[in-house]
């Protein structure tokens, strides 16, 4: 019998072993709402988390309808994008507080696809030339085409990796690069806005140095800022920001928050219906939202080669942020999440929605942050927000026609608030080290001259050559300047208290590269100290002491 011949035998045996109870264990372990939903406590947590997904629902709405916007297609598939990826997620997903929808940083990333491969010919989102689909515009329809490949890509790289177990790569991702590149991407939203907010008439401008390329132009035509905007703009983001920070001062002393999103929503769309605001001032707003639901389609897969870049923006920024969301909410209430599990449910959550005209989805910070002041325990929280989603999808989505663009960007720009004060981290990364510090600094830099994607790969990059050339140096001191050490070793055998006790030093944290390096340091310092002092027959009755210092 040849060598292949034993090898074919040998998987043929392996996959004969494989028994049903096998396949459907993995099957279900795949899918955690067969876990926690049979056992879901109906009397403790109906209440909380039915009173946390009307407030999540809310939010879901007002961030569909401005990210949608973001991404350069018609606001109405930022609802879509709000309820299917929400469902799909309770299913697939592990972070009882994390909330699947429309994200700013996919979003921004799908634009780049969508302006370039479908460029603006209107500033109104609702022609004359409309197609058979919910009765839109070829041209809205062909700019949802490209955002929904770019989703359906990038959850098959998702899966993919989901597939190759590469969930545990994300310890390259560290803190500083994380925080640096959400933080410049919350810029580049921010500066995407700048039109709306003015007013202004400005062409899509993106590619290196597009970020100074815009406030260039706004400087340079300052004269057509529109004031009606302008004022209207900066009202808003007054109102946002006093209302939410009252909302959190006093979030202890109340269950229930002031919507003060839905609330600036339904005010500002009355008075520019009363007012006229569209005719009179010439505001720009959101036009005709289609009612219902439509029918699965395709994405079109003649442009998946020409948005491979964007896709895989969009999987690593999206699950990336997703994954920050999911581990702290699981440190905070003390259960875990498989970081490859995390992989499979974002990647369903961008590859199903797609069929239904969705943009890239992923969890965002304010939503986990309103989960949990609102008291929410489980994904129930977010199955009951896409009840009341579908509520506006087929009844309150035609109300919308008068919401000013201008509004729905202020409400893009406060809700980046908590991105943009992570700018605060700068502080405590130069006294913690330095290194870090220039890390955090550099990958923002770039995530500002280029875009997201690039800043994360500049980051991981970084994170690669400092611990290949920091880590494998730590050097591993033995500290004898102490008076008096008491340790004492207990074993099957005997208990005795060990004179011979070794306090160890280490300047990096011990990871794979360095972990060899310490155990030879370590044993070279027990080893020359018992040389000098007394013999030491057994090595492994030496307590050592083991000190990180930065």
């Amino acid at each position: 019998m040849t060598g292949a011949e034993r090898k074919r035998n040998a998987v043929w045996r392996k996959i004969q072993a494989v028994r049903f109870e096998d396949i459907k264990a993995w099957c279900l372990g795949r899918l955690p709402i067969v876990k926690w939903l049979p056992i879901y406590n109906w009397k403790e947590n109906l209440v909380p988390d039915t009173v946390s997904g009307m407030m999540l629902a809310i939010q879901q709405v007002t961030q569909g309808l401005a990210f949608a916007i973001l991404s350069s297609v018609h606001p109405v598939f930022g609802l879509y994008g709000s309820f299917f990826p929400a469902i799909v997620y309770a299913m697939f997903g592990m972070g009882r507080h994390v909330a699947t929808g429309t994200f700013a940083l996919t979003s921004l990333i799908s634009a780049n696809a969508v302006e370039r491969l479908v460029p603006s010919v209107s500033v109104n989102f609702t022609m004359n030339n409309t197609s058979r689909v919910l009765g839109l515009s070829e041209f809205e329809m062909q700019r949802i085409g490209v955002a929904a490949a770019v989703s359906f890509l990038g959850g098959i790289i998702q899966v993919v990796m989901f597939v190759l177990q590469l969930g545990s790569a994300t310890f390259l991702l560290t803190e500083p690069v994380i925080s640096a590149m959400t933080t410049g991407a919350a810029t580049h939203v921010v500066t995407s806005q700048v039109k709306y907010l003015l007013g202004m008439k400005m062409p899509y401008i993106s590619g290196p140095l597009g970020f100074f390329h815009i406030y260039a132009y706004v400087f340079e035509n300052i004269r057509s800022v529109q004031l009606e905007a302008l004022l209207l703009s900066l009202l808003s983001i007054v109102v946002l920001v006093l209302v939410k920070e009252l909302n959190e001062k006093f979030q202890r002393n109340i269950k229930i928050v002031l919507p003060i999103d839905l609330l600036l929503i339904i005010a500002t769309s009355i008075a520019c219906c009363y007012a006229d605001m569209e005719y009179v001032y010439g505001l720009e707003v959101v036009g005709h939202i289609p009612e219902g639901l439509p029918s699965p389609k395709v994405p079109p897969m003649n442009v998946l080669p020409e948005v491979v870049t964007e896709a895989f923006g969009v999987a690593l920024v999206g699950y990336v942020a997703s994954l920050a969301l999911a581990q702290g909410s699981a440190k905070k209430f003390k259960y875990t999440v498989d970081d490859n599990q995390e992989l499979l449910a974002h990647g369903l959550s961008n590859v199903i929605p797609s069929f239904f005209f969705c943009i890239p989805s992923a969890a965002a910070m304010g939503r986990t942050t309103l989960l949990y002041s609102t008291g929410a325990r489980t994904q129930v929280a977010c199955l009951i927000s896409c009840v009341l989603i579908l509520v506006v999808i087929y009844a309150v989505g035609p109300l919308l026609y008068w919401l000013p663009m201008c509004v729905l960007a202020s409400i893009i720009v406060v809700g980046l608030k908590g991105m943009l004060m992570q700018f605060r981290d700068l502080k405590k990364y130069w006294n913690v080290d330095k290194i870090d510090w220039s890390i955090w600094v550099s990958t923002y830099v770039i995530t500002i001259c280029f875009a997201a994607n690039v800043g994360l790969l500049y980051g991981v990059v970084c994170t690669v050559v400092i611990v290949t050339f920091r880590f494998p140096r730590a050097k591993t001191l033995n500290l004898k300047d102490v008076k008096e050490v008491e340790y004492k070793y207990k074993t099957e055998d005997n208990c005795e208290s060990l004179k011979q006790i070794k306090i160890i030093s280490v300047n990096n944290p011990l990871v794979f590269l360095n972990a060899r390096k310490f155990h030879t340091d370590l044993i070279k310092i027990i080893q020359k100290d018992s040389r000098s002092s007394q013999p030491c027959e057994d090595m492994t009755k030496v307590g050592c002491a083991i000190c990180f210092s930065n």
